[in-house]
C-alpha cells in the first residue's frame, strides 16, 4: 500500500516541472516514503530512488527521507538491513539538493542528547562533508554553520578526566574528535591551495579560525592528558590538540605569530571581528593554547630561541590568570603548571620589579592565595603555596618588597600573612648577613613593619583567629631584637620601639588577659554543663567570641577550649621572651653609655 501511494505521487509529479511541485506533493511524498521505510519496503524504495525518470523528483523531495533512514541505521541490528540503509543514504546524499540536505543533516545532528550525540555525529560527518563539497556558493558560511552545530553538540558531552575514562570513552567524545579532524582537513587544504586569497577564502579561514578556538576551549581547556612518554601518541585528546594547533598554523595563525602580536588583537585577526562573548572565549582559548604549547610541548620547537624567559612569562601571565580565576580542579592544576613552567626558566632574584606594574603580575599571586586558602584539594593547595614561594624567589628585592606589601593588605588570612612575614624575616636576614639591601633595612623596612607589628582591632582583635600571624610577628620581632644592636640600628627597629610597644605589645598583653579570662570561664561553664548533659545524655553548646561552637559532646568542647588556652599560653611565652630580650638589650646599651660618660 505504501509503495503504491509513493508511486502515485511520483507518477503525478513526473509530468510537472520542478517549480510546479506543490507543498502538498512534498508532504505526500514524505509520508509515503516514511511508510515504505517503516514497513520494510527497502528494495522497492531503492528501485524508485535509482530510477533515472525520477531524478528531478528525488532531487527536490527525497531529502526528507534522510531522517528516517538515519534513525533506522542507528537502531537496526541486522547487518543486511544496515547495508541497504547505508546504500539508500549514499544515494540520497548523491542525488538530493545539497542545500536542503545540509539543513536536514544539521537538524538531525542537533536532535539527540547524552550518549546519543556521538553515534549520530560519527554517522553523519562523512555525508555532511560530501554535501558541503557540492556547495559552491557561500561555502564558508556552510562550513561555519556545520562546524558550529557539531561543536555545540560535542560541548554537551562530559570531557573524560582520567586515563581509564579516556580509554573507555563512554560518551564517544574522543572518537568524535578524531572524526572531526578528518571532516575538517579538506577545508583546511582548500584554504592552503587557494593562492589568490579570494574574499570567500578569507571567510573560510575565519570560520576555521573560530572553530579552532572553540575546540581549544572545549574540550581542550578542561581535558587531561597522558604523561609525556611513549603513551602520549595514544592519547586521543592530545592528538586532537596537535591537529587543531596544526590547522591554526596552516591557515596563517602559527603560535609564534600570536606571541609576537600579543595585545594587538586587530592585527592578529585581520578579517574576523570578535564580539564580547567571543572575546571571553578567546581568553579561554588562548590560555588553553599556551598550556598545550608550553606545558605539553606541542609545537614548542617552533618558538624562536631569541624570546627571553621573562618575555614568555609576561606573555603567559594573563593566561595563568584565566586558569586561576576558575574553580575546577583541572583548570587550577593547568594554571599552576603553566606558572611553574614559566618561573623555572628564570633565575632567582632576576625578575625586575617593573613587571609588578602589569596587572596580571599582582593578580596571579592573589589568585595563588585563593588556591592556598579556598581550594578543597590538598595537593593543589600545597602546589599553590610552592608556586607563590617560587614566584617570590624570582623577584628582585624591590619586587619582593612591593609584593609583600600587596599581599599583607589583601590576603585577609592569618596563615598567608604568617607566610609573608616569614619571607620578610628571610630577606632581612640576607640583608644583614650578606649585602646591605635598602628595601629590608632602615626606613623602607620600618614602613613594611608597620603592616606587620600591630593588631588590626587593638586589644579587641580575635587572637585565636589571628594566632598564626601574631606568632610570626613575634618571632620576627624576636629575631630583630637579637640580630640588630641598638648601636647599629640597621633595621631602624630601636628608633620605632616605642611605637611598636604601644601598637602591638601592650594591646597584645591586654588581649591575652581578656581572652584567657573568657576561655577559662567557658571551661568552667562547660564542665558544669557536662554534668547536666551526662544526666540527660544530650549534646550541649558553648559560645566563644560571640559565636556558638556547633553542638558536640562535652569532652570534645573541653578539648577545643583547652586547645585555645594552650595557643594563648604559647603566644604569651614568646611575648615574654621578646620583652625580656628588649629589656636586656636596652639595659646593656644604657650601661655602655653610662660607662662611656
Amino acid at each position: 500500500m505504501a509503495v503504491e501511494e509513493l508511486q502515485s505521487v511520483i507518477k503525478r509529479c513526473q509530468i510537472l516541472d520542478e517549480e510546479d511541485f506543490k507543498e502538498e506533493d512534498f508532504g505526500l511524498f514524505q509520508l509515503a516514503g516514511q511508510r515504505c521505510i517503516d514497513e520494510g519496503h527497502i528494495d522497492q524504495l531503492l528501485e524508485i530512488i535509482q530510477n533515472e525518470k525520477n531524478k528531478v523528483i528525488i532531487r527536490s523531495m527525497a531529502w526528507n527521507l534522510v531522517g528516517p533512514v538515519v534513525r533506522c541505521l542507528l537502531w537496526k541490528n541486522k547487518e543486511d538491513d544496515k547495508r541497504k540503509y547505508f546504500l539508500m543514504l549514499d544515494l540520497l546524499i548523491k542525488l538530493c539538493n545539497p542545500k536542503e540536505l545540509l539543513l536536514g543533516l544539521l537538524e538531525l545532528i542537533e536532535e539527540p542528547s547524552g550518549k546519543q550525540i556521538s553515534p549520530i555525529i560519527l554517522l553523519l560527518l562523512q555525508p555532511l562533508q560530501t554535501v558541503i563539497q557540492k556547495l559552491h556558493n557561500n561555502k564558508a558560511y556552510s562550513v561555519g554553520l556545520a562546524l558550529s552545530t557539531i561543536w555545540s553538540q560535542l560541548s554537551l558531552l562530559p570531557v573524560p578526566y582520567s586515563k581509564e575514562q579516556i580509554q573507555t570513552d563512554n560518551y564517544g567524545l574522543c572518537q568524535c574528535c578524531k572524526a572531526l579532524i578528518e571532516f575538517t582537513k579538506p577545508f583546511v587544504e582548500e584554504v592552503i591551495d587557494d593562492k589568490e586569497n579570494s574574499l570567500e577564502n578569507e571567510k573560510l579561514k575565519d570560520e576555521l579560525l573560530k572553530f579552532c578556538f572553540k575546540c581549544l576551549k572545549c574540550p581542550l581547556l578542561t581535558a587531561q592528558f597522558f604523561e609525556q612518554s611513549e603513551e602520549a601518541g595514544n592519547d586521543p585528546l592530545r592528538c586532537f590538540a596537535s591537529e587543531v594547533i596544526g590547522f591554526l598554523s596552516a591557515i596563517g595563525h602559527p603560535f609564534p605569530k600570536m606571541i609576537f602580536n600579543r595585545g594587538r588583537k586587530k592585527r592578529t585577526w585581520n578579517y574576523l571581528e570578535f564580539e564580547e562573548e567571543e572575546d571571553k572565549q578567546l581568553a579561554d582559548s588562548m590560555a588553553s593554547l599556551a598550556y598545550l604549547v608550553f606545558v605539553q610541548g606541542i609545537t614548542i620547537d617552533q618558538l624562536p630561541m631569541v624570546l627571553s624567559p621573562s618575555y614568555l612569562l609576561q606573555f603567559n601571565m594573563e593566561h595563568i590568570e584565566v586558569f586561576l580565576q576558575r574553580t575546577e580542579e583541572s583548570l587550577l592544576s593547568k594554571g599552576l603548571d603553566l606558572l611553574e613552567n614559566g618561573l623555572l626558566r628564570i633565575e632567582d632574584n632576576s625578575l625586575p620589579h617593573q613587571y609588578l606594574e602589569i596587572k596580571s603580575f599582582l593578580t596571579v599571586p592573589q589568585g595563588l592565595v585563593k588556591v592556598m586558602t579556598l581550594c578543597p584539594i590538598e595537593t593543589l593547595r600545597k602546589k599553590g603555596l610552592a608556586m607563590l614561594q617560587l614566584y617570590i624567589n624570582k623577584l628582585d628585592s624591590q619586587g619582593k618588597y612591593t609584593l609583600f606589601r600587596c599581599l599583607l593588605n589583601t590576603s585577609n588570612h592569618s596563615g598567608v600573612e604568617a607566610f609573608i612575614i616569614q619571607n620578610i624575616k628571610n630577606q632581612i636576614d640576607i640583608s644583614l648577613k650578606r649585602t646591605h639591601n635598602k628595601w629590608f633595612t632602615g626606613p623602607q623596612l620600618i614602613s613594611l613593619l608597620g603592616l606587620v607589628l600591630f593588631l588590626p582591632e587593638g586589644a579587641e582583635t580575635d587572637l585565636l583567629q589571628n594566632s598564626d600571624r601574631i606568632m610570626a610577628s613575634l618571632n620576627l620581632l624576636r629575631y630583630l631584637v637579637i640580630k640588630d644592636n641598638e648601636h647599629d640600628n640597621q633595621t631602624g627597629l630601636w628608633t620605632e620601639l616605642g611605637k611598636i610597644e604601644n601598637k602591638f605589645l601592650k594591646p597584645l598583653h591586654t588581649g591575652l588577659n581578656m581572652s584567657k579570662a573568657h576561655y577559662e570561664a567557658e571551661i568552667k561553664n562547660s564542665q558544669e554543663n557536662s554534668q547536666e548533659v551526662q544526666k540527660s545524655k544530650d549534646l550541649c553548646s558553648v559560645t566563644v567570641s560571640g559565636e556558638e561552637i556547633p553542638n558536640m559532646p562535652p569532652e570534645m568542647q573541653l578539648k577545643v577550649l583547652h586547645s585555645a588556652l594552650f595557643t594563648f599560653d604559647l603566644i604569651e611565652s614568646v611575648l615574654a621572651r621578646v620583652e625580656e630580650l628588649i629589656e636586656i638589650k636596652t639595659k646593656s646599651t644604657s650601661e655602655e653609655n653610662t660607662g662611656i660618660k
